[in-house]
């Protein structure tokens, strides 16, 4: 994962803060196998057991990052091994998945910077299974654009209700009406991209 525009970003000791604290918010709900952490510069890894907590963490997290910061995510499946000890407990760590999560968030840059400048997720299998794949993929896509339509608010809105909150509470931490929040979930597509979510969380683990 990395930071979309971060040379851009004023502050980014506070920018990863607020990855850290968000990627820790949705771990409550969908723990990781191996917690996110930083890297070099902007960059970040993190380890999921499951196909399905990757993707769920991956759309939880940019509903819910803070307003103008953003994060690109490529989401490798394969191998992993330790191949030496790391700083922090965490291994240094080689395999199949580490280098198709490399090729997932380079196809990621490619379609931003060309004609689908949405796109912040992209997906790549070690060994590929063309109809799987382009399954998710495919999902990833539409996902990525609805988000990018969204306010802050309405994406913040979205996540909540994907973490299970009701439109009531969320309402209440907002400072705003029941139905407000229920007219936001429907005309931003927000509701879809929460039930989306939910179904997902349904067989992470």
């Amino acid at each position: 994962m990395d930071i979309v525009r971060s040379r851009d970003l004023l502050d980014r000791a506070a920018a990863q803060r607020d990855i850290e604290d968000t990627f820790a918010r949705a771990a409550r709900y969908v723990p990781l196998e191996v917690p996110l952490w930083a890297t070099v510069g902007d960059e970040f890894q993190a380890v999921a057991a499951r196909l399905a907590d990757a993707l769920w963490t991956a759309g939880v997290v940019r509903l819910l990052l803070p307003e103008g910061l953003d994060v690109r995510i490529g989401i490798g499946r394969g191998e992993i091994r330790d191949v030496a000890p790391g700083a922090r407990g965490v291994p240094i760590q080689d395999g199949s998945a580490w280098w198709a999560a490399r090729t997932a968030i380079d196809e990621a840059h490619e379609r931003a910077d060309g004609d689908a400048p949405y796109t912040r997720t992209w997906y790549v299998a070690s060994e590929p299974e063309p109809e799987t794949d382009a399954l998710l993929t495919s999902q990833l896509v539409l996902r990525d654009r609805m988000i990018d339509a969204m306010t802050s608010t309405q994406r913040a809105y979205a996540g909540e209700s994907a973490l299970g909150q009701t439109q009531a509470e969320i309402a209440a931490a907002h400072g705003v009406t029941q139905p407000a929040v229920s007219q936001s979930l429907r005309r931003s597509g927000g509701a879809a991209v929460a039930t989306s979510l939910r179904l997902l969380q349904e067989v992470a683990r």
